[in-house]
């Protein structure tokens, strides 16, 4: 196992300095949106990571782009879900629904955001609909915590191939999630790099692109 990690840091060091300009971009843009963001943009940012779960990162960013800003707040469900069915999303009525019910968020995003981040995570978990643990933690780093990990599948797949767990968890509670990204941390120092970082230069790796 351990010369498997010893192996994966190697190749993470192999693309850092081509992969470092976008991901320092990329970074540069969530630090600007969690500082002068506005409640509407944060909103924009947080229905783009209801919509990446079970979806992907790209579409999300597509859907963003289709509806704008505004266009979260202001479409009706029913306009949501039409946009949402003609860029291929699998769940168009749900995610829609969970949108305009997220709209009872606005004013609180900020203060969520403020928060330390298993507190923060809790409460977008508690309050927010189509929000777990993961896409809490999507959210926090897209505004610019970079302290937490992101565990989708392709990270998952990444720890359980390199023998850090066993499998890959069908659900999250808050101690699974938190003791798993326990581990995603070990490797980020072993990095150098914070964890919203790493995963960013794992992407490079994995896509040969920074998303979001």
């Amino acid at each position: 196992m351990k010369g498997s990690l010893e192996r994966f840091i190697g190749e993470l060091r192999a693309i850092e300095e081509r992969a470092k300009p976008l991901v320092d971009e990329r970074i540069s843009q969530f630090k600007r949106l969690g500082v002068y963001g506005t409640e509407e943009e944060l909103f924009s940012e947080l229905s783009f990571c209801v919509l990446t779960a079970n979806w992907s990162a790209s579409g999300g960013i597509r859907a963003q782009e289709k509806i704008g800003t505004l266009g979260f707040i202001e479409y009706s469900q029913e306009e949501l879900s039409r946009i949402l069915s003609d860029l291929g999303h699998r769940f168009p009525y749900k995610r829609a629904e969970f949108i305009v019910e997220n709209r009872s968020l606005l004013g609180r995003l900020k203060e969520f955001i403020h928060l330390p981040s298993v507190e923060a995570r809790k409460e977008l978990v508690r309050s927010a609909k189509g929000i777990g643990w993961k896409e809490s933690s999507h959210f926090l780093r897209n505004v610019g915590n970079l302290e937490v990990a992101i565990l989708d599948r392709h990270i998952l797949r990444v720890l359980k191939d390199l023998e850090l767990i066993n499998e890959i968890p069908n659900g999250w509670t808050e101690k699974k999630y938190l003791s798993i990204e326990g581990i995603f941390k070990e490797i980020s120092e072993k990095f150098g790099k914070l964890p919203g970082e790493t995963d960013l230069y794992i992407w490079y790796l994995i896509k040969g692109k920074v998303e979001k």
